[in-house]
C-alpha cells in the first residue's frame, strides 16, 4: 500500500530486512537439516537456534557502541554485507567438504552472522521514525514491516521446507546466499535525513580525549539507554508491561503448542501444524487491519494497545480451557489481529516516547533485556509445564497478559503528559 507519508527509503529498508528475514528463515532450515541428517543428534541440532540467540544477545550489549559510531544506514550496510560474505564462506565449504564438514566451524560462523544481527532490529526499528514524513505514517510504517515480518514466518518455514526437499540443503544454501546478497544491495538505498545524524553524534567523549577519560565514555554509552528506560516513566512502564507479557509469551514455542495439541485437543501433529498456520494467519489479517485503521487509530495508542492486549489475553484464557479443535483454530485465528494491535502500537509509543537521536540506544537495551526474559520464561515454563499441567499454563500466560493490561492501566498517566523530558515531539 503506497502511502504519501512514506518515503522511498523507508521502502528500501522494508525490502531489504524482508529479504533477510527470507534468508534467514532458509538457512536455517537448511542448516538444520544438513546438521540433523550427518550427525542424527537432536542437540547438535537444537543447539544452533540457541546459540543464534547467545550471539544476539551478546551483539545487543554491545550495540550501543557502534550506533554511537556509525549512522544507522551504515551499520545496516554493514551487517548485511557482512553476513553476505559469511554466508557464501559457509555455503562454499560445505559445497567442497560435505559430509567432512567440521561442525565447530559451521557453528563459529552461525555465531559470526547472528552477531552481525543483534544490531539490525534495533538500528532498523530506530530508522523507522526517521524515514516517516508524518506521525501518522510512523504507524503505517511499523504495521507494513509487522505484516512483512510475519508473512516471512508463515510463508517462509513451509516454502523453505518445500525448496530444501526438492534442491538439498547444500544448493539452498547457494540460493540462500543469493537472497543475503540482495538484501545487502538494497540497503545501498537507505539514506536517512542529514540532520538525524547530527542528533546522533556521541557528546559524551571527553575534549582532551584522555586515555583515563575513554573508559568512563565508553561505559556511558552502554548503559545509556537502560538509564534513559529507567528515567523516563512512560518508557519504564512500556518495558515492564513487554517483561511481563513476554514471560507468557513462551508458551506459543513449538514444544508446548504440540503439547497442548495432543493432550488438550486429543489431536495429533497434524493439528498442531494447523494451529500454527491459524495464528500467523491471523497476525498477517493483524497487520494488515492496524494498516487500514491507522487513521481511526489517529493519536490513541495507548487505548489500541490496551483493547488489543485485553482481547489477545481474553482469546488466550477461553483457548486454554477449550477442547474442540476447530473453536482452537477459530480462537488462534482470533488472536492474531488483537496480538498486532497491541506489538505494534507499543512499537510505536517507544518510538515516539525517545528523541531519534538515543531511539537506537534504548531499542538496543530493551531488545537485550527481551532476549533474556525470552531464555528464562522458557526454563521456567519448561518447568511448570510439569507441575502444573499444560492447559494450567496456557491460563497462566493469559493472566500475565491481564496483568501487563492492569499494570498499563494502573499506569496510564505516563503517557498523558507528551512534553516530558526527552519526548520525540
Amino acid at each position: 500500500m503506497k502511502s504519501s507519508f512514506l518515503t522511498r527509503p523507508f521502502y528500501f529498508l522494508w525490502t531489504t530486512q524482508t529479504a533477510a528475514n527470507a534468508a534467514d528463515v532458509l538457512y536455517i532450515m537448511a542448516l538444520t537439516v544438513l546438521v540433523l541428517n550427518q550427525t542424527e543428534s537432536l542437540i547438535s541440532a537444537a543447539f544452533m537456534p540457541l546459540m543464534r540467540s547467545g550471539a544476539q544477545m551478546l551483539s545487543g550489549l554491545i550495540a550501543p557502541l557502534l550506533l554511537n559510531r556509525f549512522k544507522l544506514p551504515s551499520l545496516l550496510l554493514l551487517s548485511q554485507t557482512g553476513q553476505f560474505l559469511l554466508f557464501v564462506g559457509l555455503a562454499v565449504y560445505l559445497q567442497l567438504t560435505g559430509k567432512d564438514a567440521v561442525f565447530v566451524l559451521v557453528f563459529a560462523l552461525v555465531f559470526a552472522m547472528s552477531f552481525l544481527d543483534g544490531w539490525t532490529v534495533p538500528a532498523r526499528n530506530a530508522l523507522v521514525p526517521r524515514l516517516v514524513a508524518h506521525e501518522q505514517g510512523l504507524l503505517k510504517a511499523n504495521s507494513l514491516i509487522s505484516v512483512s515480518d510475519q508473512v516471512v514466518q508463515f510463508a517462509g518455514w513451509g516454502l523453505s521446507g518445500v525448496i530444501v526437499a526438492l534442491l538439498g540443503p547444500s544448493p539452498t544454501l547457494l540460493v540462500t546466499a543469493v537472497v543475503y546478497g540482495l538484501a545487502a544491495a538494497f540497503t545501498l538505498g537507505v539514506k536517512e535525513p542529514a540532520e538525524a545524524h547530527l542528533e546522533q553524534q556521541p557528546t559524551d567523549a571527553a575534549p582532551d580525549d584522555s586515555l583515563a577519560a575513554a573508559p568512563a565514555s565508553r561505559w556511558h554509552t552502554l548503559t545509556e539507554g537502560w538509564k534513559i528506560i529507567w528515567q523516563m516513566p512512560r518508557l519504564r512502564l512500556l518495558t515492564f508491561m513487554d517483561i511481563i507479557d513476554m514471560l507468557g509469551g513462551s508458551v506459543w514455542v513449538g514444544a508446548f503448542t504440540l503439547a497442548f495439541v495432543q493432550t488438550a485437543l486429543g489431536q495429533g501433529e497434524e493439528w498442531w501444524g494447523f494451529i500454527n498456520a491459524a495464528y500467523f494467519a491471523g497476525t498477517v489479517g493483524g497487520g494488515l487491519l492496524v494498516l487500514a485503521i491507522s487513521r481511526a487509530i489517529g493519536s490513541s495508542l495507548l487505548a489500541a494497545m490496551l483493547i488489543g492486549m485485553a482481547g489477545y489475553g481474553i482469546l488466550t484464557a477461553i483457548y486454554a480451557l477449550n477442547t474442540q479443535p476447530f473453536i482452537a483454530l477459530i480462537l488462534v485465528l482470533l488472536m492474531g489481529p488483537f496480538a498486532e494491535l497491541s506489538v505494534i502500537n507499543r512499537r510505536t509509543l517507544i518510538q515516539r516516547s525517545v528523541d531519534k537521536g538515543v531511539l537506537p540506544k534504548v531499542l538496543s537495551a530493551q531488545a537485550s533485556l527481551l532476549n533474556l526474559v525470552f531464555c528464562i520464561s522458557l526454563l521456567v515454563m519448561a518447568a511448570l509445564a510439569e507441575w502444573l499441567g499444560i492447559v494450567n499454563l496456557y491460563l497462566l500466560a493469559a493472566v500475565l497478559t491481564l496483568l501487563a493490561l492492569g499494570v498499563g492501566l494502573i499506569g496510564r498517566q505516563a503517557f498523558r503528559n507528551e512534553s516530558a523530558p526527552g519526548a520525540r515531539m
